[in-house]
C-alpha cells in the first residue's frame, strides 16, 4: 500500500497542479524551437525547456570540440518556470553534499542520490531547499522551489543527471528521469 501511494501521490500533486502559463519571465531566452509545454512528477505546472541538454548556441558555454559552430555542451536540461514553483522528488533517495558544484548552479543546488536506480540528480536554480543533506527523500515530497539564484536568464530548474558520485563529465540526458510529458491543456 505504502509503495502505491508512493507512486501516485506525486501524480496526484502534478494533477492538481494548474498548469502555468503565464507570459513568463522577460528574461526567459529559449535556445530550442520546442514550444511544447511539459508535466513532470517533479514540478509543478507545465512548462517549456529552455536550454536542452547537448550541444547549444546559449552564450554560457565554452566551445567544446563535440558541438559545431562552435557552440557549447550543456549537461543538463533547463526548464523555465515562474519563481517559487514546487518541486518535488519523484524517486526516493537521499540528499547528498553540493559542495563540489560552484556558482554556475546557484547558491543552494541540491543533490539527490538514488543508488538504486543508479543515479545523481543535480537540481539548480533552486530558492528554498526543504530537505537537508543526510535525509533521506520519499517520493511526494516537496523539496524545493524554483529561483532565479545564478541564472542570468530568469526563473528555471537545471536537473542535471550523472553517474552515482560521478563529477559533471559523466552526465547523461535526464529527460527520461524527468518523465516529460507534454500538456493535453
Amino acid at each position: 500500500m505504502k509503495r502505491l501511494l508512493g507512486v501516485l501521490l506525486p501524480l496526484l500533486l502534478c494533477l492538481l497542479a494548474a498548469p502555468v502559463r503565464a507570459d513568463g519571465d522577460p528574461r526567459w531566452i529559449f535556445y530550442t524551437r520546442d514550444t511544447t509545454y511539459y508535466t513532470s512528477p517533479w514540478f509543478a505546472g507545465a512548462h517549456r525547456i529552455m536550454v536542452p541538454f547537448g550541444c547549444t548556441r546559449a552564450p554560457y558555454y565554452s566551445p567544446d570540440p563535440r558541438c559545431e559552430h562552435g557552440h557549447g555542451f550543456h549537461h543538463g536540461l533547463d526548464i523555465a518556470m515562474p519563481c517559487g514553483t514546487r518541486l518535488f522528488a519523484a524517486n526516493g533517495g537521499r540528499v547528498v553534499s553540493n559542495d563540489g558544484l560552484g556558482p554556475a548552479y546557484g547558491d543552494n543546488p541540491l543533490m539527490l542520490r538514488n543508488v538504486r536506480l543508479g543515479y545523481d540528480l543535480v537540481i539548480g536554480h533552486t530558492r528554498r531547499v526543504y530537505v537537508h543533506e543526510g535525509e533521506r527523500v520519499k517520493p511526494g515530497t516537496l523539496i524545493a522551489r524554483a529561483s532565479d539564484n545564478g541564472a542570468p536568464d530568469g526563473c528555471h530548474l537545471h536537473f542535471e543527471k550523472r553517474a552515482v558520485g560521478g563529477g559533471l563529465d559523466s552526465a547523461v540526458w535526464p529527460r527520461p528521469l524527468l518523465d516529460l510529458t507534454p500538456d493535453a491543456h
